[in-house]
């Protein structure tokens, strides 16, 4: 007897032609999965920004969008800014974001590594709400002090000047901020106990630092670059393992003696959970592209910052490891905000 006209084999055609039937419309959304990251991005793409305009994380922003609106055929590239809470605003809307590539963030090292252990509550989960897609560039930190307020000129001076005072007042740009924990760091190093003043944002900071409400800050180089040039503030020490083409002039603080004192951020693109991998593959790929790019590179690093450009892999471990290192940070400072 034909085996094809017996129970077992009509069984095996049975499911021959189920698997058949199942196969074409899976086919048929691979292909539109696909054809949709041909096709990305059809419409102008927003990147939000928990920072106001101008400062380190706005300008990287600024410059990798102008940079992705060329690779895309001058697609438009909205950089939108939505201050407020270190960053913890912007991030909780766009964690709420569809998830289908048009809607990005600027994350930074206090939104994804440090809040977690800074915060009680958050309104997002960085690792359950966001898929990395691409660090864009790290950024030394540098003290930065009204020279007409204060009268050192190095680190050292600046420790045994505020030994004298009735503490160290440092500004910061926010509770929960690379800057704030950075200050503990300076504290450590300097056998001093800090006093961070928390603002709201980076002009109310520098307002502070202006008035000599406070004593220094801890400043991105790509913020704190513009205010050492035109003379307005000076820095004293950079926080690097080696200086920044922004300042070379500015010794880092460990050539200063402070050998233990070496932090640094980063800034860089994540996209909302669920986002189809094809569009994070093509968007972590345009957005190396652009980093890496001569163009690219030199322009961040003209503003001062290191330019990176990673693969979503390579992103999301440093966002780990650094999850884990600032945690440590955190809970020797004994901080917890609700």
């Amino acid at each position: 007897m034909n085996q094809a006209f017996t129970p077992c084999g009509r069984r095996a055609l049975l499911a021959a032609a189920i698997a058949a039937t199942l196969a074409v419309p899976f086919a048929g959304a691979h292909a539109q999965t696909a054809t949709g990251a041909a096709a990305y991005p059809s419409k102008p793409v927003r990147i939000i920004v928990g920072f106001p305009a101008g400062t380190g994380p706005d300008i990287v922003a600024r410059l990798l969008a102008q940079k992705l609106s060329e690779g895309w055929g001058n697609q438009g590239v909205i950089v939108d800014n939505k201050p407020g809470a270190g960053g913890l605003i912007a991030a909780g809307e766009a964690a709420r974001a569809a998830a289908d590539g048009y809607t990005l963030m600027l994350g930074e090292t206090g939104q994804l590594s440090i809040a977690p252990s800074s915060y009680n509550k958050l309104p997002y989960d960085p690792v359950k709400d966001f898929v990395p897609v691409s660090q864009v560039v790290t950024s030394d930190f540098a003290l930065l002090i009204n020279p007409q307020k204060v009268p050192s000129r190095n680190v050292k001076d600046f420790v045994s000047w505020t030994q004298q005072q009735k503490g160290l007042f440092l500004a910061t740009f926010g509770a929960g901020t690379p800057g704030h924990f950075g200050a503990f760091m300076f504290g450590d190093a300097v056998k001093l106990k800090p006093e961070p003043v928390h603002y709201k944002n980076t002009a109310d900071a520098l307002g502070g630092l202006f008035s000599g409400d406070v004593q220094g800050v801890f400043a991105s180089v790509g913020l704190a670059a513009p205010q050492v040039k035109s003379g307005k503030l000076l820095a004293l020490g950079t926080t690097g393992a080696t200086r920044t083409n922004a300042l070379p002039d500015v010794p880092t603080i460990k050539e200063q003696g402070y050998a233990n004192l070496e932090f640094s951020s980063w800034f860089g693109i994540v996209a909302p959970a669920n986002t189809p991998a094809p569009i994070v593959a093509r968007l972590s790929a345009d957005i190396m592209k652009a980093v890496q790019s001569p163009d690219g590179k030199a322009k961040l690093e003209e503003a001062g910052f290191k330019a990176t450009g990673t693969s979503a892999a390579e992103f999301g471990r440093i966002i780990a490891a650094d999850t884990v290192t600032w945690g440590k940070a955190v809970a020797a400072t004994g901080f917890k905000a609700d």
